[in-house]
């Protein structure tokens, strides 16, 4: 069937479409005694495979296809040569030739440099030289070398072969080979003793090459299997361990050096024999220069260039990424990553420098990862401190290693809460001891701050505010933010997980950390980081976590430098980056996060030891964070990027600075707070309220036992019990209500004691052999003088609130009681064991 007409070589060219091949015959016409031009002889054939989608074409070619063997087989000689072809495709058909060059795997570097290899499975040398690296010059010295009718012939040489054959057959023994390069490959690919059979078997071979594969792949072949001597094949492996060069920067002399060792690679041994090289690459560069196949200029500088070279070790920068990249794509040959050479490199240092202080700490690793935000590339991961410690564990990932995240996932939470319109940075919440069903978390540093702001909470790390907004916008609510934002091993763990999450109970990496603090510097949208260039558009899916209003307020919370996890002591002050960051340190200091961000990149921190011991010194404030300062002072040292901007939809607006409410009348102070239109809570403030008292504010009145003169209305603080409780107990000042009329019959029915412990529903273990009681404890409000203990509805003592009571339980089930002066009661009910 004709497809096409071109000319080539002076020839007219045909193509045919034959059992899903293109095949191209030139056919060169001549004249014969004067009679009709005749066929004569087909000087080249070519394929390639193609696909013909629309009915349309695919009839029409149905239709030429026909013609077209309809003009063959009227042709007489056509015949034998169609019924060679035919014969041929059907055994190509029958005997495919499959080819598995088995490459060593290759690692390179945003510019496509080496970063690392890998030996094949056969513990060889064998890197694969990609067309772009095949230049000019190398083409010409190994066609010119190896095989001049290289671009002409059809895979088989066959005036080669003649005067071989004549010639081995007149001497009795071997004196001539006629070798092309596409027979070479079929050697290199498939070894086979050499006997008649095997050379027709490797005749057949070649044919079949030049059928499925273009000239320059064929070539790639040769120069890709080619022997160097021990366990070096293909002439990148030579460059690479020799030269230290990739292929297409090599030399004029270096490429004739390179291009004469595979016929000899046992007595053409670079490193150990490089006098003799010299002297046969001079040889062939002379040879060179009288068939002028390059400029004799050139040709003089080559002879003149010296060759001391001797084997170098093949490059293993960025283990971790490289071995990680092997396990996960087990097929490619070449795997090219966004890793940035001078940055990985640089980094690596400055870690291994900075370990190496911390010996004395008995703290011996860490890992980091840097994400460029605009391309959303990694562009350096060093996964431990020296890949060759074994003592240390020097092979573990600590980007991937599992560990506890400490406080690194608080901003997401405050984020969460701010879409949700429950709270602003201005909001106020207690950090006042707290019971949450038995879960009784504390800060890092041991202490209570009592009234605080959200803002004040996230930056100073605080976990019982942290707690209380988990608690509100509910646990399953934010494990959905950690599994939108891939985090494993909360998927896998979901149901189990409780309050204890977003103080570092549960499972995260580096990785996932670093992914997701990305976030924040692209308005909220989460996308995974890639390792390669050429990585699944489907990992660059952007999936919003949280908006970008509440993405503004974090990072602004995340950038005050007044906050106590800045580096004590911290040298370079004067140098600090201008980023936002966040700290975490794991339960029993085991391990210390810091992940920070500014507009062009992020960068995760993690610093501890593989084994899993804990470390008195160790914490993300005083030993992560002045590594993260470090690495963003090389990577990023004053940044000319401007600072986030406020989305549209943030303003501001004054609040009351008690309580970060919308002010009431009596809000005398008033600051000014973020919030988010249509989203941030319009509650007005409460934080005091009016109460009417005696003239000397001795007694205090409701409206039901209001008398109709001698009171006053008096402002007076609205506390929480807790946080009543908690003055109580450090005996803080605060200003009081005065006791409830005496005489009034009123019975209250809110605000009633909350028993805080023992906590309901829970089972206490007791030893019977010691003299263990049981604590009783509530909070009660501001109001509230006194309080009575019932155990099974019978009085067990009347006490002041906020005073701790003890008592020795019977076993069972049993029935708590608290009520307070005003009649308001609570019940609970734990089961006591003793043992």
């Amino acid at each position: 069937m004709l497809l096409k007409s071109q000319q080539r070589y002076s020839k007219p060219q045909t193509s045919l479409f034959l059992f899903g091949y293109v095949v191209k015959a030139d056919i060169h016409f001549v004249k014969i005694d004067d009679e009709i031009e005749k066929p004569k002889i087909v000087a080249e054939v070519k394929t390639e495979f193609i696909s013909l989608q629309k009915s349309l074409f695919a009839t029409m070619f149905k239709q030429k296809l026909i013609n077209a063997f309809q003009t063959i087989i009227k042709n007489k000689y056509f015949k034998g040569i169609a019924c060679l072809f035919i014969l041929f495709v059907l055994l190509d058909l029958i005997f495919p030739f499959r080819i598995n060059p088995n490459y060593s795997t290759l690692i390179t570097d945003s510019e496509g440099k080496l970063l690392h290899a890998f030996l094949n499975k056969t513990d060889k040398w064998r890197m694969e030289t990609e067309l772009n690296e095949i230049t000019p010059t190398l083409e010409k010295a190994i066609v010119f070398k190896e095989d001049r009718w290289f671009r002409w012939h059809f895979g088989v040489n066959p005036f080669a072969v003649m005067r071989a054959g004549v010639k081995n057959v007149l001497t009795g023994r071997r004196t001539s080979g006629a070798s092309t390069i596409t027979m070479q490959v079929v050697r290199l690919l498939n070894p086979q003793k050499r006997t008649y059979f095997n050379k027709f078997i490797e005749i057949f071979r070649a044919i079949q090459l030049e059928f499925h594969y273009s000239k320059d792949q064929i070539l790639q072949f040769y120069i890709n299997l080619v022997p160097y001597g021990s366990n070096i094949e293909g002439l990148k492996s030579a460059s690479i361990l020799y030269f230290q060069k990739s292929p297409n920067v090599l030399s004029l002399a270096e490429v004739t050096a390179l291009t004469i060792i595979p016929n000899r690679p046992s007595s053409l041994r670079l490193g150990v024999n490089n006098p003799y090289i010299l002297q046969e690459r001079n040889r062939w560069l002379q040879n060179f220069k009288e068939e002028k196949v390059f400029n004799a200029q050139d040709i003089e500088d080559a002879m003149n260039e010296p060759l001391n070279v001797i084997r170098h070790e093949a490059p293993h920068l960025a283990p971790h990424l490289s071995l990680r990249l092997k396990q996960e794509n087990p097929t490619k040959s070449i795997i090219k990553t966004a890793l940035v050479r001078h940055k990985q490199l640089t980094i690596e240092n400055i870690v291994q420098n900075y370990v190496s202080r911390l010996y004395a700490m008995n703290i011996h690793n860490a890992a980091v990862m840097v994400i460029n935000n605009k391309t959303h590339q990694v562009e350096a991961y060093i996964g431990s401190a020296d890949f060759n410690n074994p003592i240390d564990g020097g092979q573990v990932d600590g980007i991937r290693a599992i560990r506890s995240p400490g406080s690194t996932l608080k901003p997401l939470l405050y984020a969460t809460a701010f879409d949700k319109g429950i709270i602003t940075p201005k909001t106020a919440i207690n950090d006042v001891p707290t019971n949450f069903g038995g879960f009784e978390p504390e800060n890092f540093d041991k202490l209570f701050h009592g009234k605080i702001t959200i803002e004040y909470a996230l930056a100073n790390s605080l976990n019982i505010p942290a707690v209380k907004i988990l608690k509100e916008i509910s646990t399953p609510v934010f494990v959905d933010k950690l599994k939108k934002a891939d985090f494993q091993t909360v998927k896998k763990n979901s149901s189990k997980l409780g309050l204890s999450l977003v103080l570092g109970g549960c499972g995260v990496t580096l990785e996932e950390l670093t992914n997701l603090f990305s976030a924040f510097s692209q308005e909220g949208n989460f996308q995974k980081a890639t390792y390669t260039l050429n990585a699944d558009t489907k990992s660059r899916i952007k999936n919003e976590i949280i908006s970008k209003e509440s993405s503004y307020l974090i990072t602004q919370i995340l950038a005050q430098i007044t906050r106590p996890d800045l580096p004590n002591n911290y040298d370079y002050t004067y140098r600090m980056p201008k980023i936002a960051w966040k700290t975490g340190t794991s339960f029993g200091k085991k391990d210390a996060w810091s992940i920070g961000y500014n507009a062009n990149y992020t960068i995760g921190v993690w610093v501890g030891n593989f084994s899993g011991e804990g470390v008195p010194e160790l914490s993300g404030a005083n030993i992560a964070t002045p590594l993260l300062f470090d690495i963003f002072n090389t990577v990023d040292y004053n940044s000319s990027s401007k600072w986030f901007k406020a989305p549209e939809n943030i303003a501001y607006r004054k609040v009351c600075a008690e309580s970060g409410d919308v002010p009431n009348d009596f809000c005398t102070h008033q600051i000014v707070d973020y919030y988010i239109p249509s989203v941030s809570k319009m509650t007005k403030c409460q934080h005091a309220k009016y109460i009417y008292v005696s003239r000397d504010e001795k007694i205090s009145y409701c409206s039901h036992c209001l008398p109709e003169s001698g009171t006053v209305q008096k402002l007076y603080p609205n506390y929480a019990p807790e946080l009543l409780s908690w003055y109580e107990s450090k005996h803080i000042l605060y200003e009081k209500v005065p006791p409830h009329n005496p005489k009034c019959e009123r019975v209250f029915n809110t605000n009633a004691p909350q028993i805080v412990y023992p906590v309901d529903g829970s089972e206490y273990f007791l030893a019977k052999n010691e003299n263990q009681k049981l604590m009783l404890n509530c909070q009660v409000g501001n109001e509230v003088k006194t309080v009575y203990w019932y155990i099974n509805d019978k009085l067990l003592q009347k006490a002041s609130p906020n005073t701790e009571v003890f008592f020795r339980p019977e076993a069972g089930k049993i029935k708590i009681s608290c009520s307070d002066d005003k009649g308001r009661n609570a019940d609970i009910y734990v089961e006591v064991k003793w043992e």
